[in-house]
């Protein structure tokens, strides 16, 4: 429970209140609750429910909630033998595929919720106050009516909701079908997918430098070896990516070209095909992560469309999620692929989730079919203008330095950069002790760091003022 919540405050007190009382001792009634801390019925029950969920309390239906009964101190135990168990290779092992371990320290980095007193100006997702709350409670609510939604779904996915998703990527008239398209449990379950299933273990993948930390992640926690190539302002460098598959022999390019995490880069018009024809002629994939096409500004020209739209021999494989736009919670999204590679990803998916809860896709279809997502939509693309605009503002007051030239009328942050011999870690260390958490920008560099940035996310608070108070904060952090 995000402790900046109504709720999670709740949580705290009644937390502090329970070391006033003896084991077995009951709590007061929901009713009290409710009437001393001006709450709803509704918060105190999630409240409680959260410290049941902690073994703190116990409820009893009818008798009311008690203080649990204390729990045993566990004693570790000697886990020393592990660091060999993980680390060991078997004396056959005929490829090397580097270190296993999953380094994700960029990306729990973004995942992980600042304390309540700490302006967020980090995370990935939309805050409570962007999401469509409402819109969600309904279509949740119809889905568990429709007939059939806690039967099991088929392993590619629903088929309606396998065809918005078709509708969705290639246009009412494009090329897609449903048959195309897999259900995954997010974007992050596909790009995990997609690259396991197109690159062998110990083999490189090409990557824009900078990139989302989530997939350098992925693709190292898969044995891949990430060779980036540089993004400027129209997006990747099509001269240098030309070289850089017939450098390495690598068989996948993996790109954001829209609203591009984390520069917002957006590939111009006369690179979209050079990257597709660059990657045919490699015999390569090229893996579109097209995360930020739900995330326009309201001011945003009209968007080009996917890679994947004009694209019919099956060379992008395309990813799309409703989580960023929705709910962090809303882990649904539509992996399209053609022919023989669609059946390898079609095995891995099945492997990895067997299949993504039908609950959660006929929630899916219930929300994208209703007039509410189309109103959420347009409300989000005004909201996150004016947070761009507040924050740009901001940071033209108090830091003139580091405004970024060119700002993207669409996606969620801007991304920093700093002044020559900034250590940008120490700065974001220092920003989080003013109460301001920000990202450093090493973690989206999968080689040597050019220079120092910093990203700002704006859609992990509750207002633009929140946005406002970030950057003071933030300006102090710089001394």
């Amino acid at each position: 429970m995000n402790d900046g919540s109504s709720g999670g405050r709740l949580v705290v007190a009644l937390r502090a209140e329970l070391d006033r009382y003896s084991e077995g001792q009951k709590l007061p009634s929901s009713r009290a609750l409710v009437t001393r801390y001006q709450v709803s019925p509704v918060t105190v029950s999630r409240a409680i429910s959260a410290l049941v969920a902690e073994g703190l309390v116990v409820s009893r239906p009818g008798a009311g909630v008690f203080k649990a009964a204390g729990r045993a101190i566990a004693v570790p135990g000697d886990v020393s033998w592990q660091e060999v168990a993980l680390s060991a290779d078997p004396p056959h092992a005929s490829v090397d595929v580097g270190p296993r371990a999953a380094d994700a320290a960029g990306l729990l980095a973004t995942l992980t919720a600042p304390p309540p007193e700490v302006i967020d100006l980090n995370g990935g997702y939309l805050h409570a106050a962007l999401q469509p709350e409402r819109a969600l409670a309904g279509a949740l609510a119809r889905a568990g009516r429709r007939p059939g939604t806690w039967a099991r779904p088929p392993v590619e996915g629903l088929t309606e909701l396998r065809e918005w998703f078709a509708r969705d990527v290639g246009g009412p008239g494009g090329s897609l079908d449903g048959s195309d398209v897999l259900i995954t449990a997010g974007g992050q379950n596909a790009l995990s997918a997609a690259l396991r299933g197109l690159a062998a273990p110990g083999s490189p993948v090409l990557v824009e430098s900078p990139t989302y930390p989530g997939m350098l992640a992925i693709a190292r926690a898969a044995g891949l070896r990430p060779v980036p190539v540089p993004v400027d302002a129209d997006g990747v460098r099509t001269d240098l990516l030309a070289d850089a598959f017939e450098a390495t022999r690598a068989r996948l390019f993996v790109c954001q070209p829209l609203f591009h995490n984390p520069t917002g880069s957006c590939l111009a018009a006369e690179r979209r095909t050079a990257v597709v024809e660059i990657a045919r002629s490699a015999g390569a994939f090229v893996v579109e992560d097209d995360f930020a096409r739900r995330l326009v500004h309201a001011d945003c020209e009209p968007l080009p469309p996917p890679l994947a739209a004009d694209d019919p021999d099956g060379v992008v494989v395309h990813v799309r999620s409703l989580t960023k736009a929705a709910s962090p919670s809303l882990r649904i999204a539509g992996l399209t692929a053609r022919g023989p590679a669609f059946e390898r990803l079609r095995a891995i998916n099945a492997v990895d989730t067997m299949f993504v809860p039908r609950p959660l896709q006929e929630t899916a279809l219930e929300l994208v079919g209703s007039p509410a997502w189309s109103r959420h939509l347009r409300t989000l693309a005004q909201a996150l203008q004016d947070r761009r605009t507040t924050l740009l503002s901001a940071l033209g007051s108090s830091l003139p330095e580091v405004v970024p030239v060119n700002p993207r009328r669409g996606g969620y942050h801007l991304w920093l950069r700093l002044p020559e011999g900034t250590e940008e870690r120490a700065l974001s260390a220092a920003a989080l002790r003013h109460g301001v958490a920000v990202t450093a920008g090493a973690a989206y560099f999968s080689a040597e760091v050019p220079a120092p940035h910093l990203r700002l996310s704006y859609v992990g608070t509750p207002g633009t003022a929140q946005l406002e108070e970030g950057v003071l904060r933030l300006r102090r952090a710089f001394g």
